[in-house]
């Protein structure tokens, strides 16, 4: 549709567009109107397709046909807005209160309020300085992905010792659910008290129980307006430790097929280092992503963005579910994750990713990044489509190209932060043991 478009940002995540649609345009809209509703319906003593314009306004109304015409005319201009404003909404754009209507033979002139995302700055555009793990194992990792795999081969047995329940033990419990929480009740039920997806004043009130003890434990948490109570029965059946095998060179051939433990370490290292070669570089852009996002000046990601990203955040997390054959309902159970617990979750990556795009899109203005028609020609032939060209052609009369040209330039702005960025090499998995130690 040939249209003019005028635009002025009177808020930064506002844009107020004036959109004219010429008259030309305007009569085809109100012509493509009639000939709709003449194959549509039957009118007496005309074939179908062929009821002249007066006999349609008498039975349908005049007021009918025009709505439905500035209906589509909005329909089809909306799109080709955010195309010549290259803008990606938020939200769908406000036409005002005062309803518009085409006249015949005249241009249509709209103003379109759109909701975009804010425009902001950085606090600083230096590339940023970040740690990364060493492309070679260390021995600090392998250690840790033996203990992991020793960890398959772990033993419980009754602890001995007549002592009260600490942070981290194995326990089991009776447990009845008072209010709240069915998920924890039954009988004879062990728990790992490090278990993160426990509630942590239900592992709080186990603390400090010894055995045959019985007790109420009961907290409540604020989710959004409401607040939700929670209490269980419990009594302690027993201690259970935990027993790890000894890897020695029998142990490593009979659990690993490996004839000594070096042969398995060099196995692990070798593991480690391929899984290196593709999670690195995903690491690298994860946290130079991260930390341009810590420098975003801005003191609230506005709500209608933060809606759109967490709409796209839980449709990508329920398309994966839906890959692996899994709903949503199945997922929480599986964690014992309370649905509360998962969308606050959500709308906390959601902001985290607002402020990171935000901050991408900062960058690449600053330093001038733009999406070429070569740039979205190759991101078409990377996604793998048939026919380039004909996507490309879909994509712009939809008024979709905006949101391409936008990965595009924040996509850019990554590969800056990623060959710009200052990386020191620090092995994280030691200095976790480490620390871990000390405590």
């Amino acid at each position: 549709m040939n249209i003019t478009v005028t635009a002025e940002r009177p808020e930064n995540d506002k844009v107020v567009a004036t959109i004219t649609v010429p008259a030309a345009e305007v009569d085809k809209a109100i012509a493509s109107t009639y000939k709709d509703v003449a194959r549509k319906y039957n009118f007496q003593g005309f074939r179908k397709g062929k009821a002249p314009r007066p006999v349609i306004d008498g039975i349908v109304g005049r007021d009918a046909i025009l709505a439905q015409a500035t209906e589509d005319v909005i329909n089809d201009a909306q799109p080709a807005m955010f195309e010549e404003l290259d803008i990606v909404p938020v939200d769908r754009p406000d036409y005002g209160e005062e309803a518009v209507t085409v006249v015949e033979h005249e241009d249509l002139v709209l103003t379109a309020t759109v909701t975009v995302p804010p425009t902001c700055e950085l606090d600083s555009f230096d590339a940023p300085a970040i740690n990364m793990p060493p492309e070679a194992a260390t021995e600090a990792e392998i250690d840790q992905q033996l203990e992991q795999l020793l960890s398959y081969h772990v033993t419980f047995e009754d602890e001995t010792e007549d002592r009260a329940v600490v942070e981290g033990d194995v326990v089991v419990l009776d447990v009845e659910n008072k209010e709240g929480v069915p998920e924890l009740e039954g009988t004879d039920r062990q728990f790992g008290l490090k278990n993160a997806y426990l509630p942590t004043e239900f592992v709080e009130g186990i603390v400090g129980m010894s055995k045959g003890d019985s007790k109420e434990i009961s907290w409540s948490k604020t989710h959004g307006d409401h607040e939700h109570n929670y209490a269980v029965a419990v009594t302690l059946k027993g201690i259970k430790k935990s027993v790890t095998p000894e890897l020695d060179d029998e142990f490593a051939k009979k659990s690993f097929g490996f004839d000594t433990v070096q042969e398995l370490r060099d196995a692990v290292k070798e593991e480690i280092e391929n899984d290196k070669k593709t999670s690195l570089p995903n690491l690298k852009e994860d946290r130079v992503v991260e930390e341009a996002g810590k420098r975003l000046v801005l003191d609230e990601v506005p709500e209608a963005y933060q809606n759109q990203v967490f709409s796209e955040l839980a449709n990508e997390f329920l398309g994966q579910l839906g890959r692996q054959g899994m709903n949503l309902d199945m997922y929480l159970a599986a964690r014992q994750i309370k649905s509360e617990d998962f969308l606050n979750d959500l709308r906390e990556q959601a902001t985290e990713r607002a402020r990171q795009s935000l901050a991408l899109d900062a960058i690449a203005r600053k330093m001038g990044f733009d999406a070429t028609e070569d740039d979205v020609k190759a991101e078409f032939e990377r996604a793998g489509v048939e026919d380039v060209e004909k996507s490309i052609a879909e994509f712009t009369e939809s008024g979709q190209m905006p949101a391409v040209r936008e990965s595009i330039r924040r996509t850019k702005a990554v590969k800056w932060l990623v060959e710009n960025a200052t990386v020191t090499e620090v092995d994280e998995i030691a200095e976790a043991r480490s620390k871990a130690d000390a405590e």
